[in-house]
């Protein structure tokens, strides 16, 4: 009797533990140094999808942060080291940043252009709050879709750099020294 109590016990614990999996956890390696990012998939399910998607195709590896304004942002995952855009693959993200999530210091957000549902590989890093950007009752913002856990002071290195302005495209912010990722990988599901 205590034996099959004792395996209903751990089959019950077994199940709980599953039935609150941790959130995607993703490792990424940069120029610069390594950081950890937790990502939110119940407060925007299209955002860590479309994300996971680029890191599990690999086509962030060799991307760059191209726009680093100390202060602000950290953006990258849209272009190599010389500045050849990476596809867009999987089409355009619906805007989620009505998600209770703010753009706070530390965490991660996609990043599109005007239109509130243009998101696509992009994405970027908040150095500071950033409540500008989140989204209200008359607005559309920037989805938030995950956070730093681990490794913040490379975000932070990497808002130090020297940048510089690229004449031929008109691009700002971007570091004098590419700060590239060379690696990223989910660590768990």
């Amino acid at each position: 009797m205590k034996a099959v109590f004792k395996t209903a016990l751990v089959a019950a614990t077994l199940f709980a533990a599953n039935a609150m999996a941790a959130n995607p956890v993703v490792s990424v390696e940069t120029s610069v140094g390594d950081f950890k990012l937790e990502l939110y998939p119940e407060k925007a399910p299209k955002s860590v999808e479309n994300f996971l998607k680029y890191v599990e195709d690999g086509s962030y590896v060799g991307t760059q942060f191209h726009r680093v304004i100390p202060g602000f942002v950290a953006q990258g995952g849209g272009y190599d080291a010389s500045f050849k855009p990476r596809p867009n693959t999987y089409g355009e993200v619906v805007n989620e940043s009505k998600n209770g999530l703010g753009n706070e210091r530390g965490t991660i957000a996609m990043a599109r252009r005007q239109a509130p549902d243009s998101a696509t590989r992009q994405f970027y890093i908040n150095l500071q709050n950033n409540s500008n950007l989140d989204g209200s009752s008359y607005k559309y913002g920037y989805t938030v879709f995950g956070k730093v856990i681990e490794g913040f002071n490379t975000v932070e290195k990497m808002a130090k750099v020297k940048t510089v302005t690229i004449p031929e495209t008109r691009m700002r912010d971007v570091p004098q020294q590419p700060i590239l990722i060379e690696k990223i990988l989910i660590t768990n599901k």
